[in-house]
């Protein structure tokens, strides 16, 4: 196994520790193993490092291929588990590659408004978190980032400013028996994106705002409790 993941993790933490005001809340919520579907708003190009810094878990992550722009790109990205996405190629081939890393227990990050937002509030989620989370049967794990906009991209080692992560509770989708419908794969897409916005300032929460300040704090009116795969269990010795 590469130590440039764990080399990166410290180095990332030394940075934003020390030169950036790095605040991390819940992060006793995560899952210590079993597949995990970390579904998280994105607002910067330096969410993915801060998730890597702050997630006490080997991340995976699917990025868009003008990324892997050149070798150094493509062998830096490898190391920190990031696979190419050809966003004009078939959306089947993401949700299989997300699918076979969950079955192995892996942990994926995926930001389900497909890209960052342009003015750092919640946009409408896309379908396809809530579906690999159905077919996966997998752990979800909400996650809000807040001050990672004001971070230029080559000021990433130097933030100097405030960066918030908040970790929520798990959950999992309810059961849906058979070919759930465009309306169904909406409301569940709508839940997953409340769970985030729940942990957002209300700036943050975009189109999802109302949701929130109608429910009880810390969960949004969208949501009721999840049936579905349990928690994982240590397994015995």
């Amino acid at each position: 196994m590469s130590v440039i993941y764990p080399m990166g993790k410290y180095l990332g933490r030394f940075c934003f520790g020390t030169f950036g005001r790095l605040e991390v809340k819940g992060h006793e919520s995560v899952p210590p193993f079993g597949p995990l579907l970390l579904v998280c708003n994105h607002v910067s190009y330096i969410d993915p490092p801060l998730l890597v810094v702050t997630i006490g878990r080997r991340l995976n992550f699917i990025g868009k291929q003008d990324l892997f722009f050149n070798p150094l790109s493509r062998f830096i990205l490898k190391q920190f588990n990031v696979y190419p996405l050809n966003r004009s190629g078939p959306a089947v081939d993401t949700v299989r590659l997300s699918l076979d890393l969950l079955s192995q227990d892996q942990a994926l990050v995926v930001f389900p408004e497909g890209r960052r937002s342009s003015d750092h509030s919640l946009q409408q989620g896309l379908p396809g978190a809530a579906y690999i989370a159905l077919k996966s049967q997998a752990i979800l794990l909400p996650v809000g980032i807040t001050g990672a906009e004001k971070v230029p991209l080559w000021r990433i080692p130097f933030p100097f400013v405030r960066l918030s992560v908040n970790i929520g509770q798990p959950f999992s989708l309810p059961v849906i028996e058979g070919t759930p419908s465009r309306e169904v794969m909406k409301s569940l897409s709508d839940m997953i994106m409340g769970r985030i916005a729940a942990l957002l300032p209300e700036k943050y929460r975009g189109i999802y705002g109302p949701a929130v300040a109608g429910a009880p704090e810390g969960v949004s009116s969208s949501l009721s409790p999840a049936t579905g795969p349990d928690m994982p269990q240590e397994p015995d010795d």
